[in-house]
């Protein structure tokens, strides 16, 4: 890629003066190969906010210097890299100057996987003959990130497969909610593959429409839709021991269709299939109720009065959107929510800096690194339990209280014109304890004078409104549930029988899905899970980045088989169960398990079901190179 300068009156000079200055030294490690860019006075200083100081804490004279090293080495054009990949000790030894922290020495591999500078992708040791390959088949159920992923990794090696998708496009959760306000709550430079072009987004955190344009965008790169066929629903599939191929029927708009395949993979996730709560009298309500899932774009909201009962990650979106078009928003809280401030959260990414991540080597994956690290690993101590702490009613450790300390004064600074609103709005769990949200200017929204945020239950719906146990009616036109959504059923909404007739639903029974790495279930043979059972991150990081870890172990287990003739592997009960237990050995010690709260991440009897209890390192070298030992196998 040759330099070419920015648009517009900026020039290479103006460009690098928008750049992170902790990402242009790494620009110059890889560049000059002098590792005095690492030594003081050019260390960062740590900074753990989710979107850091660009100045890195350093003197003006010293960013001068780094800035004009950058500029003086570019002048000309682009030069040639000394270092491409930095191998492990260097790596290690950027990521804690770049951070300003001590970074533990198994994430080198892992990053320089995830920053593109060596594959990620599983290889052929023999590659297979164009009939061997002829007789597999993945049928891949869903078409959303997961699928992406997937589907990106068996085209890599020519493994055939097929993506079906009940809906008219792909992008699952991104094509389906659509309610003003709906985005991603990871920043979008960590909350995108790690392969593919490189996307210009234009802010850190990214809007529901530029999320799906972007998913769109690499489905037509790696040809996507040549494998996918929208309009599709899976009704049932059954593993057929005597062909060792899974039995699938389809619901098309020619009518019903059956599909043989090798292998059955679920990507429909866990937030998809809304959970709509129901009230007395909701029957009676002459206005328009909906789930938040179910937007649709001829909702004419403006002068309206709505009803948003929930306030979870949607409603925090949500209202703030439309609080200013309306003519009152009620909102119906059953629990109250930590939410962290962002600085920046809405702020466009600077023409300067998009010009850097576009064309300067190295600086957008260094840029992507920061993100991903800050929100990554870095949270999982403060949630651990601590048996020795003396407050375990109001945090899980020392850390976490402090935590709990700035949130609740981030709540009382944006609260301090409105006492009444601050006892409904400090909550009473550690923080942490359920889904970690970013404020919009949720409280701010809740000063507003024609915002009213409602503590008491929901008695029952009268035609005009809502009533609830205050005995006091509050109209509403239209009335929005953003109450989550059937998180537990999780594949088995997908009609699965296994081996010797045993169904999915059964297996999972009691709101307890199970699943050896969150992917494979013992008596279910060549069936995947992606986003299974405690594989959703709860600490932070990103759904992204789980499915290329989960696509990656799929398309690895894959070629193992092919290569060394197993028809079916299923996993032993045994190494599930042993998996099983170290889960809820380790959820016994992280605050998803504390008693003080509800949560989606648990059943109905209290166990964790949904959270991923490992650090996200942890979970990329386990998921990273499948031991097929750990299966039952059938010889093809």
């Amino acid at each position: 890629m040759n330099i070419e300068l920015p648009r517009k009156k900026l020039d290479l000079s103006s460009a690098i003066a928008e750049g992170d200055i902790r990402v242009l030294l790494m620009v110059l490690v890889h560049m000059t190969g002098d590792e005095r860019w690492l030594e003081p006075p050019y260390r960062p200083k740590r900074d753990v906010r989710l979107i850091p100081d660009p100045q890195a804490g350093m003197p003006p004279e010293v960013q001068a210097e780094i800035r004009a090293a950058v500029l003086k080495l570019f002048a000309n054009g682009e030069p040639k890299p000394v270092i491409t990949d930095p191998g492990n000790e260097l790596m290690l030894k950027m990521m804690r100057a770049t951070l300003g922290e001590d970074v533990a020495p198994e994430y080198a591999p892992l990053m320089r996987e995830e920053m593109g500078f060596i594959p990620r992708d599983v290889r052929w040791t023999k590659p297979p003959s164009n009939d061997k390959l002829a007789q597999q088949h993945v049928l891949i159920v869903g078409a959303g990130v997961c699928a992406i992923a997937l589907g990106v990794a068996l085209g890599r090696l020519g493994i055939p497969y097929t993506i079906v998708e009940k809906n008219d496009e792909l992008g699952g959760t991104w094509y389906v909610n659509r309610y003003p306000g709906c985005g991603v709550d990871t920043p979008n430079h960590s909350y995108s593959f790690s392969f593919g072009r490189r996307n210009p987004w234009t802010r850190y955190f990214a809007q529901r429409q530029e999320l799906l344009d972007y998913l769109k965008k690499v489905a037509l790169e790696y040809d996507i839709r040549e494998h996918l066929r929208l309009n599709t629903e899976l009704t049932s599939s059954r593993w057929d021991e005597s062909t060792r191929r899974w039995i699938s029927t389809l619901k098309t708009a020619n009518g019903e269709e059956i599909f043989e395949s090798t292998t059955l993979v679920s990507a429909i996730g866990q937030l998809n299939d809304p959970h709509p709560a129901h009230f007395k009298g909701e029957e009676d309500f002459k206005g328009v109720m909906l789930h938040s899932v179910l937007w649709s774009n001829d909702i004419k909201l403006d002068g309206k009065r709505i009803a948003v009962i929930g306030t979870g990650a949607t409603a925090m979106q949500l209202v703030p959107s439309i609080a200013d078009r309306v003519a009152s928003v009620t909102v119906y809280q059953r629990t109250a929510q930590w939410a962290r401030p962002v600085a920046g959260y809405s702020d466009p990414i600077t023409e300067g800096a998009q010009w850097l991540l576009a064309h300067l080597p190295f600086y957008v994956q260094w840029y992507r690194f920061n993100m991903f690290w800050r929100y990554g690993d870095g949270l999982l101590p403060f949630l651990r339990k601590d048996p020795a702490w003396p407050h375990p009613e109001r945090a899980v450790n020392k850390g976490n209280d402090r935590h709990r300390e700035e949130l609740t004064d981030f709540i009382l600074s944006e609260l301090r014109d409105r006492p009444d609103l601050i006892e409904k709005c400090v909550p009473t769990y550690p923080p942490y304890g359920k889904r970690i949200l970013l404020d919009n200017n949720w409280f701010k929204t809740l000063t507003k004078p024609n915002v009213e945020l409602v503590t008491d239950r929901i008695d029952h719906f009268a035609q005009d409104g809502i009533v609830a146990s205050d005995g006091r009616l509050r109209p509403a036109d239209i009335v929005v549930i953003s109450t989550g959504f059937r998180v537990t059923e999780m594949a088995a909404r997908l009609n699965i029988t296994g081996r010797d007739g045993k169904n999915l639903k059964a297996a999972w029974a009691n709101d307890n899905p199970t699943a050896y790495l969150g992917l494979t279930v013992p008596d279910f043979p060549n069936l995947f899970v992606m986003l299974g059972p405690n594989s959703g991150p709860a600490h932070g990081g990103s759904v992204i980045f789980q499915s290329e870890c989960q696509s990656r172990y799929i398309s690895a287990c894959l070629v193992e088989m092919i290569e060394q003739g197993i028809a079916a592997i299923d996993v032993r009960p045994d190494a599930h169960d042993e998996y099983i237990k170290k889960v809820d050995a380790e959820h016994e010690q992280l605050i998803w398990t504390h008693p003080g709260m509800t949560t989606y991440y648990r059943n109905s009897q209290g166990r964790v079901f949904s959270a991923m209890p490992w650090r996200f390192v942890d979970y990329w070298a386990m998921t990273h190179d499948p031991d097929l030992h750990d299966y039952r196998q059938t010889k093809a």
